[in-house]
């Protein structure tokens, strides 16, 4: 791998990811609810990492204790009423436990911010076409939002986004991404032949802006460290968090805008009907 450059590096991991998370979004049911407490946890641990001090590990580890409980209870694949209760609950003793211990609730927010992700992507998938068809969608949005960001910005340049966060995004990146997204998570909305695509649309240009503010902030958190990238886990793309953080906070979003019409269990039936 020393001779390829880090785009290429970039490229050949994210082919590898794209294809690994799409023939586990195939599966659907249990091999998607492991993949995503495996990326709930792998983000609990690199916030962990950026934040860990001497006097705050063991606190850290009972939280990571706490969180792979909720998630061994996600993957069981129980009714969404009890994950959230279990999920609460857990949120409530890492949380006083941190002030007890005189930690605060820095590290409360990593749990929240984690398993709140692979909650969401869990409840979106389930096991039928909808849900396969709200995954797919999200991937696609996301995906091209950050493609498209990626190389317009970069081609064009100009003005910046937030350059005390983010020094190298640019309006005109998040223009061009946001305008890939839509087309993107339009044109699985069509193929998939679900219906209400006039809805999908705004839907899909709301989780573009999501998830490049979810970059904003993971890049937030990484400079409020002092650290480039969250880990060095992906070759050429740093951390977990560095590959998934826009596309995590736009499934919380997603989620939410499915439950409240399709209910906490199947939030893809209230997003795409056949």
């Amino acid at each position: 791998m020393s001779g390829l450059s880090n785009l290429q590096l970039r490229v050949i991991s994210a082919i590898v990811l794209a294809v690994v998370m799409l023939a586990l979004t195939w599966l659907g049911g249990l091999p998607f609810r492991l993949l995503a407490a495996v990326i709930a946890l792998a983000m609990f641990y690199e916030w962990c990492a950026m934040s860990r001090t001497v006097s705050n590990g063991a606190y850290q580890w009972l939280s990571t204790i706490l969180l792979v409980m909720a998630m061994l209870v996600m993957v069981a694949g129980v009714a969404a009423g009890v994950l959230w209760a279990v999920f609460a609950a857990v949120v409530v003793i890492s949380a006083v436990t941190g002030l007890i211990r005189g930690q605060g609730t820095w590290t409360t927010l990593g749990v929240i911010y984690a398993g709140l992700s692979g909650i969401s992507l869990a409840l979106l998938r389930g096991t039928d076409a909808a849900g396969l068809i709200a995954i797919l969608f999200l991937f696609a949005t996301v995906w091209a939002t950050d493609i498209l960001a990626y190389f317009v910005g970069r081609a064009v340049g100009g003005p910046k986004l937030a350059p005390a966060i983010s020094p190298g995004k640019t309006w005109s990146g998040a223009i061009g991404g946001t305008l890939g997204g839509v087309i993107a998570g339009g044109t699985v909305a069509a193929w998939s032949g679900a219906a209400g695509l006039a809805e999908i649309v705004p839907v899909a240009l709301f989780l573009s802006i999501v998830s490049q503010a979810g970059d904003l902030f993971e890049s937030w958190v990484k400079r409020r460290h002092g650290v480039k990238d969250s880990s060095h886990l992906i070759p050429g793309h740093g951390g977990v968090m560095d590959r998934v953080d826009g596309l995590v906070v736009a499934a919380l979003a997603l989620y939410v805008i499915g439950a409240l019409f399709g209910g906490a269990d199947n939030p893809a039936a209230g997003l795409f009907s056949f």
